[in-house]
């Protein structure tokens, strides 16, 4: 089955769908953070709005990008196939020239009234996304996600790199934690969508290994983010209250992985997937938190 004839009534929430608009604030979340942490006082009030602007626009036309080259498998997913493009509302053409208006206005912001550094890393993580994870990974490999994960853990070094212009230890550190943390997250949902990511043909951990090696898989993996989410501390990065905050949490996210593996129920995947974005967001202004009044 592919996508339905073009609809000529799109509208621009159809647009701003394919932006994917709650992933990309939470991407901003972190790259907030980033731009707080690199500084004792203050960011700028210019780049804090234009960075952040930018890198959105950016992050927004790998959204799009991402929908534009899984369309023909997004209508045979229940998640997904109410999708723009899947139903016909946006075409192809219509979707290109949005990822290029939108990619294209937010590297000049970055490039031109930002960082030229920050452009170029925000330019690094849209191909990685777009392309080289979407357009290969995603289909090659059931490590896709640990592999192709590097991308969407780039927001906090792309607000850092926004502020200093450098790339610091500190902002690595926040790069290394969302990395730990975008398998067990994906992996969650992939337990729950299994059927549908089997049906569509990407060969997710869950539908190449089975539920079980995937849930001590989401188990290691959480284990690993706990060491990973204190390194800030021991930097010097942050202080005791986030160090409490991170080991609570992650004391929480191992809780959740270890009833998905021996008490599950047929909603504890998708839980599990959901603290994981609590757990994401609360340990980030935890960070800033801490930063600003310890």
């Amino acid at each position: 089955m592919t996508e339905l004839t073009s609809n000529p009534a799109a509208t621009w929430r159809d647009f701003f769908e394919m932006c994917k608009p709650r992933v990309v604030m939470l991407m901003i979340l972190t790259s907030l953070v980033g731009m707080f942490l690199a500084v004792p006082g203050m960011v700028p009030l210019n780049i804090l709005i234009l960075g952040n602007l930018g890198i959105a626009l950016v992050a927004a036309s790998g959204a799009v990008v991402n929908h534009l080259i899984d369309r023909k498998i997004d209508i045979l997913m229940k998640r997904t196939h109410n999708r723009p493009l899947p139903q016909g509302r946006v075409d192809a053409k219509q979707t290109i020239v949005f990822a290029i208006a939108i990619g294209v206005t937010g590297m000049a912001i970055l490039l031109f009234w930002v960082s030229p550094l920050c452009a170029w890393l925000t330019l690094a993580s849209f191909v990685g996304y777009a392309f080289i994870y979407t357009g290969y990974l995603k289909h090659a490999t059931p490590q896709n996600i640990v592999i192709g994960g590097l991308s969407g853990a780039m927001p906090p070094l792309l607000g850092w790199s926004a502020v200093t212009g450098s790339i610091e230890p500190d902002a690595l550190i926040l790069v290394l934690i969302i990395f730990a943390w975008t398998p067990p997250h994906f992996w969650a949902l992939a337990i729950h969508r299994k059927e549908e990511y089997a049906k569509s043909g990407v060969p997710m951990l869950p539908v190449t290994h089975g539920e079980f090696v995937t849930k001590v898989h989401i188990i290691v993996y959480t284990a690993i983010l706990l060491v990973v989410s204190i390194f800030p501390f021991f930097s010097g990065m942050s202080g005791m209250l986030y160090l409490v905050a991170a080991v609570a949490l992650g004391l929480g996210f191992l809780f959740w992985s270890g009833l998905l593996m021996f008490k599950p129920k047929p909603t504890t995947a998708m839980e599990t997937f959901r603290y994981s974005i609590v757990y994401l967001a609360l340990l980030f202004v935890a960070l800033v938190v801490d930063h600003y009044l310890f």
